[in-house]
């Protein structure tokens, strides 16, 4: 879905609005409710203000922003993907953030106004199925995707998805478009199975239809975790000298511009990044921590242990629609 410059949206949540007077806080989330709910009861329990949480796609929720920009409903804005909170940045439907509680995450995992602020890691990685290949055998690195060798044997996601539309605009940062768009061009050429969405690829890694997928890492975590289809491994790729490392988005949360209850969204961004809310953020999805102190999931690499690609994210907002277009050029479109 593109991020289109003038939207009206053509449903409303009526009651919501009503809801954002009443209420003390208001958060549109991007993020599955479970992953955030036991983080605002906490909040809930120790300041007293009540929240009212409204789930649903990020993107969707950029709009809802946007047709809300004169008379603002939401305080804060929850993402599962820093370049969607960078579009919104650019939109100006966030405000800038000084607090000195920001400083907790590195720069490159933050807006420079403090407007938005990763909360944990989302890095793409090889998820394998251990009965069909081994690490010694997998692509070392996301170009690999495009080595004939691999002709069918792997999953991505469609060409929509926020996650992949960020980690395309990475390549760009990185390499360059016609590098990238070449790229493109030979992923497509081996023929990958495309599906909805990353819970797709692990489950089929899982259960052996195919031999490896790019996922986020929190999804291999999750495969872990299952009762079965639960012997794979991941790749953390691109870790070799003069490589750019593995791609690292974050899900993060930034304050809408205009907010009705600004206090109270800034004393929630300053309290989600306290050691022990980060920790159970990341916990609850399978994330990764963006601070190395903070311990991650069992099985899980700290941030500290492999090669993170060094780009800002906030170079990619402004990409996202000419990434699209770049990706239908290259035979990658919906």
């Amino acid at each position: 879905m593109k991020i289109q410059p003038l939207v009206v949206l053509l449903v409303f949540f009526v009651a919501a609005g009503a809801v954002a007077e009443a209420s003390q806080l208001v958060i549109y989330s991007g993020r599955n409710e479970r992953f955030v709910m036991p983080l605002i009861e906490a909040f809930q329990e120790e300041t007293g203000i009540r929240v009212q949480l409204l789930s649903g796609d990020a993107a969707q929720y950029v709009h809802r922003l946007q047709a809300e920009r004169n008379n603002p409903r939401a305080d804060v804005f929850i993402s599962n993907d820093g370049a969607l909170l960078e579009v919104a940045r650019s939109m100006d439907l966030l405000m800038a953030n000084d607090s000195e509680a920001l400083e907790a995450i590195p720069e490159q995992y933050r807006a420079p106004d403090g407007a938005w602020v990763g909360l944990a890691a989302r890095t793409r990685v090889l998820m394998y199925n251990k009965d069909m290949t081994t690490e010694e055998e997998m692509p070392a690195s996301v170009w690999d995707l495009a080595d004939p060798q691999w002709h069918g044997q792997f999953l991505i996601t469609r060409p929509g998805n926020a996650s992949m539309v960020s980690h395309i605009s990475a390549l760009r940062v990185v390499h360059g478009d016609e590098t990238t768009k070449n790229f493109l061009r030979g992923l497509m050429d081996n023929e990958p199975t495309i599906v909805r969405g990353h819970t797709d690829i692990r489950r089929a890694v899982g259960a052996g239809e195919y031999a490896f997928g790019l996922v986020n890492n929190y999804y291999y975590h999750l495969q872990l975790e299952e009762p079965r289809d639960n012997h794979v491994g991941a790749v953390y790729p691109d870790q070799g000298e003069g490589e750019m490392g593995a791609f690292v988005n974050v899900s993060g949360v930034g304050l809408v511009n205009g907010a009705p209850n600004a206090a109270n969204a800034l004393q929630f961004i300053d309290y989600l990044l306290q050691p022990e809310p980060m920790y159970l953020y990341s916990y609850n999805s399978r994330e990764t921590p963006l601070v190395p102190d903070i311990e991650a999931v069992s099985d899980a690499k700290r941030i500290d242990e492999y090669r993170a690609a060094e780009l800002p994210l906030g170079q990619l907002g402004p990409m996202y629609n000419t990434t699209l277009d770049l990706m239908e050029a290259a035979g990658f479109g919906e």
